[in-house]
């Protein structure tokens, strides 16, 4: 009888959890007849879930909780702001699908989770037709590789600062090439996923490259994460977010500081285009901006606004660590 008694409450205490997960008003007398137990019984079984989700921890410090609902007269799930908002959700939608970073086969089960576990059940059919259409015409990436197990496994030896010995498919060469490398960053930029990371010096090498190269991580066709780590200075850090602001389609190069004339209504079109961008002075539709940038992938920028830039000075900078300057210089590459 006692072991009857347990897996009854138990069936009720999932079925109640799944019901509440899933965004369901919960009816104590419904689950009580269904389950033939009084109403007290369901009670004691909503309170004791109350104190499980009091006791969860939070990393927005918002634990989810049962509250009820005396307009409908039963029992919902508040997650307070860690469920999103239709908007939200189809913001985020909207930027997966638009990125074309990933395969039909990863991008859809990603979305239906998404639609599925963060977000109230009364938004998401509205959501789900909102992207429909878009999501039916997705165009995939050319390589056609699924990255995303790659990424959490790279993800990880950037986090453990291990050393990654690779074969790389480098852009232009007959074969493979064999890489040892420090991974310190992965970023995202026009279609492809990156890893960055410091060429190792090997036993009999040349010398070892002082600046990050640049890594398409679906061109990575093989990787091994070693048992060795490298230490990094924290003056020293590779820092993905000043990277960012300074490197233009992923290409790498030594950093510098540009100043040049932009002609237009608006000079949005630089300052979003170049974070470290700031306006010097304006005349009538005349923008002096100045930016500080690694390496030459501004130029492919430059060169699209045609006669609407002018450049005025460019000067070479020194290596850019911790967001400071220093006096080695180094030029970004894909390696």
């Amino acid at each position: 009888m006692a072991a009857h008694f347990t897996e009854s409450k138990t069936e009720r205490m999932l079925t109640l959890y799944q019901r509440l997960h899933d965004g369901e008003l919960v009816k104590k007398q419904e689950i009580a007849a269904l389950f033939e137990v009084n109403a007290r019984s369901v009670q004691r079984d909503i309170d004791d879930l109350r104190a499980y989700f009091a006791n969860q921890p939070s990393g927005t410090g918002i634990s989810p909780a049962i509250v009820y609902d005396r307009k409908r007269k039963g029992y919902v799930l508040d997650c307070g702001s860690r469920k999103m908002s239709g908007g939200e959700m189809l913001a985020v939608c909207k930027i997966l699908l638009e990125s074309r970073a990933l395969t039909k086969k990863e991008l859809e089960p990603m979305i239906g989770k998404l639609l599925d576990n963060c977000m109230p059940p009364s938004d998401r059919k509205q959501v789900a037709e909102l992207i429909g259409n878009e999501q039916y015409h997705y165009r995939e990436p050319h390589h056609h590789k699924e990255i995303v197990p790659k990424l959490w496994e790279i993800g990880k030896a950037v986090k453990s600062r291990r050393h990654m010995e690779m074969e790389y498919e480098k852009p232009g060469a007959a074969e493979p090439v064999m890489r040892v490398v420090r991974p310190v960053g992965i970023m995202f930029s026009e279609y492809y996923f990156y890893l960055i990371a410091y060429i190792e010096k090997e036993v009999g090498e040349g010398r070892e490259y002082p600046y990050p190269a640049v890594y398409r991580i679906d061109r990575i066709r093989s990787y091994q994460v070693r048992e060795s780590h490298f230490a990094v200075p924290y003056r020293n850090r590779f820092e993905e977010g000043e990277f960012r602001k300074r490197v233009q389609f992923m290409y790498g190069g030594k950093l510098q500081r540009i100043v040049f004339e932009y002609t237009g209504h608006s000079p949005e079109a630089a300052l979003d285009r170049l974070p470290t961008a700031v306006v010097l002075k304006r005349e009538g539709d005349c923008y002096t901006i100045r930016a500080e940038v690694f390496g030459d992938g501004i130029d492919m920028w430059l060169r699209s606004q045609g006669d609407k830039v002018r450049v005025i000075s460019r000067r070479e900078l020194g290596r850019m660590t911790a967001g400071r300057d220093t006096e080695e210089g180094g030029k970004g590459h894909e390696a």
